[in-house]
């Protein structure tokens, strides 16, 4: 992926607007950290992923994903731009921004997309 097409994925989501964190450029969401590029290595700080699904993905796909010493106490993964699919890209996202977001415009996010959960079961199995 490109940075262009990361940019569009990250804003697909409601809400999203450009931000600092810590000093770096990032995006959020209600005012809470959604995600960043790591300029040094072309990456992107994903939150939300456990310390069993960080390893296996680090296992299974090490050209994508990766951490550093940083990272390695948060439940996060760095992601690879390059190599990373846009679609598990935005599961990533998506994992992160319902946690984040406002509750109403996760309703009106899923009422939109038909669908009340994030796996897109529900409303007669539609998915988004």
């Amino acid at each position: 992926m490109t940075f262009d097409e990361v940019r569009a994925v990250i804003f697909s989501l409601p809400g999203v607007e450009e931000g600092r964190s810590y000093g770096f450029a990032s995006f959020k969401v209600n005012g809470k950290f959604l995600t960043r590029l790591r300029d040094e290595d072309e990456s992107l700080v994903l939150l939300e992923v456990n310390f069993d699904e960080r390893e296996l993905l680090i296992e299974a796909e090490p050209a994508t994903f990766h951490i550093t010493d940083h990272y390695r106490s948060h439940p996060s993964v760095l992601a690879r731009i390059g190599p990373l699919d846009p679609a598990r890209l935005r599961g990533y996202l998506e994992r992160r921004w319902r946690r984040i977001a406002p509750r109403a415009l996760v309703k009106a996010h899923d009422a939109g997309a038909g669908t009340n959960r994030p796996d897109g079961s529900g409303r007669g199995g539609e998915t988004s």
